[in-house]
Protein backbone atom coordinates (compact mmCIF):
# COMPACT_ATOMS: atom_id res chain seq x y z
CA UNK A 1 0.00 0.00 0.00
CA UNK A 2 1.05 3.57 -0.63
CA UNK A 3 0.22 6.86 1.01
CA UNK A 4 -1.22 9.11 -1.68
CA UNK A 5 -0.77 12.88 -1.84
CA UNK A 6 -3.96 14.80 -1.14
CA UNK A 7 -4.66 17.70 -3.50
CA UNK A 8 -5.30 21.07 -1.87
CA UNK A 9 -7.69 23.80 -2.95
CA UNK A 10 -7.45 25.65 -5.36
CA UNK A 11 -5.97 22.77 -7.43
CA UNK A 12 -8.21 22.69 -10.55
CA UNK A 13 -8.32 18.87 -10.55
CA UNK A 14 -10.61 19.10 -7.52
CA UNK A 15 -13.23 20.70 -9.80
CA UNK A 16 -13.28 17.89 -12.37
CA UNK A 17 -16.22 15.50 -12.61
CA UNK A 18 -15.28 11.89 -11.92
CA UNK A 19 -15.77 9.01 -14.31
CA UNK A 20 -17.74 5.86 -13.58
CA UNK A 21 -15.70 2.77 -12.81
CA UNK A 22 -16.22 0.08 -15.46
CA UNK A 23 -13.25 -2.19 -14.78
CA UNK A 24 -13.06 -4.00 -11.44
CA UNK A 25 -9.53 -5.35 -11.38
CA UNK A 26 -6.33 -5.47 -9.35
CA UNK A 27 -5.55 -1.83 -10.21
CA UNK A 28 -8.89 -0.75 -8.69
CA UNK A 29 -8.21 -2.93 -5.62
CA UNK A 30 -4.84 -1.16 -5.25
CA UNK A 31 -6.53 2.25 -5.46
CA UNK A 32 -9.01 1.23 -2.74
CA UNK A 33 -6.18 -0.04 -0.52
CA UNK A 34 -4.15 3.14 -1.07
CA UNK A 35 -7.16 5.39 -0.39
CA UNK A 36 -7.87 3.43 2.79
CA UNK A 37 -4.28 3.72 4.00
CA UNK A 38 -4.12 7.42 3.10
CA UNK A 39 -7.37 8.03 5.00
CA UNK A 40 -6.01 6.16 8.03
CA UNK A 41 -2.83 8.22 8.28
CA UNK A 42 -4.60 11.52 7.50
CA UNK A 43 -6.87 11.34 10.52
CA UNK A 44 -9.90 12.12 8.33
CA UNK A 45 -13.18 10.24 8.13
CA UNK A 46 -13.64 10.19 4.36
CA UNK A 47 -11.57 10.39 1.20
CA UNK A 48 -12.58 10.41 -2.46
CA UNK A 49 -10.30 9.37 -5.31
CA UNK A 50 -10.42 12.84 -6.95
CA UNK A 51 -8.74 14.28 -3.85
CA UNK A 52 -5.68 12.26 -4.87
CA UNK A 53 -5.83 13.16 -8.55
CA UNK A 54 -7.62 9.97 -9.64
CA UNK A 55 -10.83 10.76 -11.55
CA UNK A 56 -12.64 7.49 -10.82
CA UNK A 57 -15.84 7.40 -8.76
CA UNK A 58 -14.34 5.72 -5.71
CA UNK A 59 -14.52 6.80 -2.09
CA UNK A 60 -13.81 5.41 1.34
CA UNK A 61 -15.35 6.31 4.69
CA UNK A 62 -14.23 5.33 8.18
CA UNK A 63 -16.11 6.64 11.19
CA UNK A 64 -14.84 3.84 13.42
CA UNK A 65 -11.57 5.53 14.33
CA UNK A 66 -9.66 2.73 12.66
CA UNK A 67 -11.51 0.00 14.59
CA UNK A 68 -12.84 -1.54 11.37
CA UNK A 69 -11.94 -1.39 7.68
CA UNK A 70 -13.23 1.64 5.77
CA UNK A 71 -16.50 1.34 3.87
CA UNK A 72 -15.94 1.45 0.11
CA UNK A 73 -18.39 3.03 -2.32
CA UNK A 74 -17.82 2.78 -6.08
CA UNK A 75 -20.11 4.61 -8.52
CA UNK A 76 -22.39 5.80 -5.69
CA UNK A 77 -25.86 7.15 -6.45
CA UNK A 78 -27.35 9.17 -3.59
CA UNK A 79 -30.99 9.63 -2.74
CA UNK A 80 -31.10 12.14 0.15
CA UNK A 81 -33.94 12.17 2.64
CA UNK A 82 -36.13 15.27 3.03
CA UNK A 83 -34.97 16.29 6.52
CA UNK A 84 -31.93 18.54 6.53
CA UNK A 85 -29.80 20.12 9.20
CA UNK A 86 -26.84 22.44 9.58
CA UNK A 87 -23.60 20.51 10.13
CA UNK A 88 -20.03 21.61 10.73
CA UNK A 89 -17.64 20.31 8.09
CA UNK A 90 -13.99 20.46 7.19
CA UNK A 91 -12.02 18.84 4.41
CA UNK A 92 -8.59 17.30 3.89
CA UNK A 93 -8.37 19.25 0.60
CA UNK A 94 -9.24 22.59 2.23
CA UNK A 95 -6.98 22.59 5.30
CA UNK A 96 -7.70 25.03 8.07
CA UNK A 97 -11.26 25.84 6.99
CA UNK A 98 -14.33 24.83 8.97
CA UNK A 99 -17.86 25.86 8.10
CA UNK A 100 -21.51 25.03 8.55
CA UNK A 101 -23.38 23.59 5.58
CA UNK A 102 -26.86 22.17 5.07
CA UNK A 103 -27.00 18.41 4.50
CA UNK A 104 -29.67 15.73 4.53
CA UNK A 105 -29.51 13.72 7.76
CA UNK A 106 -30.40 10.48 6.00
CA UNK A 107 -29.58 9.06 2.59
CA UNK A 108 -30.16 5.93 0.59
CA UNK A 109 -27.17 4.98 -1.54
CA UNK A 110 -26.73 2.52 -4.35
CA UNK A 111 -23.12 1.65 -5.14
CA UNK A 112 -20.75 -1.16 -5.99
CA UNK A 113 -18.08 -2.86 -3.93
CA UNK A 114 -14.49 -3.38 -5.19
CA UNK A 115 -15.52 -6.59 -6.95
CA UNK A 116 -18.33 -4.82 -8.82
CA UNK A 117 -21.16 -6.27 -6.75
CA UNK A 118 -24.03 -3.79 -6.35
CA UNK A 119 -25.39 -2.97 -2.93
CA UNK A 120 -27.86 -0.56 -1.38
CA UNK A 121 -27.62 0.99 2.06
CA UNK A 122 -29.50 3.46 4.27
CA UNK A 123 -27.32 5.85 6.27
CA UNK A 124 -28.27 8.34 8.98
CA UNK A 125 -26.47 11.02 10.94
CA UNK A 126 -22.73 11.48 10.50
CA UNK A 127 -22.32 8.56 8.05
CA UNK A 128 -24.96 10.18 5.79
CA UNK A 129 -23.29 13.59 6.05
CA UNK A 130 -19.84 12.15 5.36
CA UNK A 131 -21.06 10.24 2.32
CA UNK A 132 -22.69 13.36 0.87
CA UNK A 133 -19.44 15.31 1.38
CA UNK A 134 -17.40 12.65 -0.43
CA UNK A 135 -19.91 12.26 -3.28
CA UNK A 136 -19.63 16.03 -3.78
CA UNK A 137 -15.92 15.46 -4.49
CA UNK A 138 -16.90 13.04 -7.28
CA UNK A 139 -18.94 15.89 -8.80
CA UNK A 140 -16.17 18.47 -8.53
CA UNK A 141 -17.84 20.26 -5.63
CA UNK A 142 -16.15 21.26 -2.36
CA UNK A 143 -17.91 21.87 0.93
CA UNK A 144 -16.86 25.53 0.74
CA UNK A 145 -19.15 25.84 -2.32
CA UNK A 146 -22.06 25.14 0.03
CA UNK A 147 -21.15 27.84 2.55
CA UNK A 148 -23.32 30.97 2.70
CA UNK A 149 -22.26 33.61 0.14
CA UNK A 150 -20.78 36.04 2.67
CA UNK A 151 -18.70 33.32 4.28
CA UNK A 152 -17.42 32.21 0.84
CA UNK A 153 -16.47 35.80 -0.01
CA UNK A 154 -14.65 36.24 3.32
CA UNK A 155 -12.78 32.99 2.72
CA UNK A 156 -11.73 34.13 -0.77
CA UNK A 157 -10.51 37.48 0.57
CA UNK A 158 -8.62 35.80 3.42
CA UNK A 159 -6.87 33.57 0.89
CA UNK A 160 -5.95 36.60 -1.21
CA UNK A 161 -8.28 35.70 -4.07
CA UNK A 162 -10.60 38.02 -5.96
CA UNK A 163 -13.84 38.82 -4.14
CA UNK A 164 -15.69 38.10 -7.36
CA UNK A 165 -18.00 35.12 -6.82
CA UNK A 166 -16.82 31.95 -8.61
CA UNK A 167 -18.92 30.33 -11.31
CA UNK A 168 -21.22 27.61 -10.05
CA UNK A 169 -19.66 24.16 -10.04
CA UNK A 170 -21.29 21.56 -12.25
Amino acid sequence: MAILSILAHPDPRLRETSLAVTVFDEELARLVANLSETLRVSGGIGLAAPQTGDRRQVLVIDLSGGESPPEVYINPELHPGATQCLVEESCLSVPGVVGNVVRAISVRVRAQDPQGNPFERELEGMPAVCLQHEVDHLRGTLFIDRLPLLQRLRLRLRRGQSAQAPAAAA
